[in-house]
């Protein structure tokens, strides 16, 4: 098929208004509440339309499933800025838990395993958890006690910063452990 003509705006697409306004609610009564807050009853959409109008304000759908559909006369602009503003707001607030790997072997030397350590001791100081992994290959799967002992190792040589959070599991050829940033309380 050949595409003739401007490529649509990927990403770009227009959502459509959260809560219905005005014209586009489309039942033949609500249940009204006014722009101060108190409850008006239930009233014909159209004399509901008639009160937001003559207030200056928008109709707007707060509870479409709701039988009959609750509408508030509202500033909707105001409303949406707010609602973002809170949206944003509860963004900041949540935290993000990162993951950072360090890869053993069983047959590591000394220098790149305190190299590895070194990065571990500075992940968990930048609050991130740190995942351990201690990858065998061919012969050395004879041989998961070198694993184990690397890992208890690490755990030691952490332990004043950091705690275990998932003690050494194996899983197919590599053997792994987590560990996660003490709290300061």
């Amino acid at each position: 098929e050949i595409y003739r003509g401007r490529r649509p705006n990927r990403g770009q697409v227009k959502k459509e208004p959260s809560n219905r306004i005005n014209r586009l609610i489309r039942v033949s009564e609500v249940r009204l509440i006014g722009a101060d807050g108190q409850q008006v009853g239930v009233i014909p959409t159209r004399e509901a339309l008639q009160i937001a109008e003559t207030e200056g304000l928008d109709l707007v759908e707060i509870a479409p499933n709701a039988s009959p559909p609750v509408c508030k006369v509202m500033d909707y602009g105001k409303f949406q800025y707010e609602k973002s503003k809170k949206e944003k707001e509860a963004k900041k607030k949540q935290t993000k838990i990162v993951v950072k790997e360090i890869k053993f072997r069983p047959d590591i030397g000394d220098h790149d395993y305190d190299y590895r350590v070194r990065h571990a001791k500075e992940f968990l100081g930048k609050r991130f958890k740190v995942r351990a992994t201690v990858t065998f290959r061919g012969r050395q799967m004879e041989h998961t006690h070198l694993g184990r002992e690397i890992l208890k190792k690490l755990a030691e040589e952490l332990s004043e910063i950091a705690e275990v959070e998932s003690s050494p599991k194996m899983e197919s050829r590599s053997m792994f452990a987590i560990f996660a940033p003490k709290s300061n309380k």
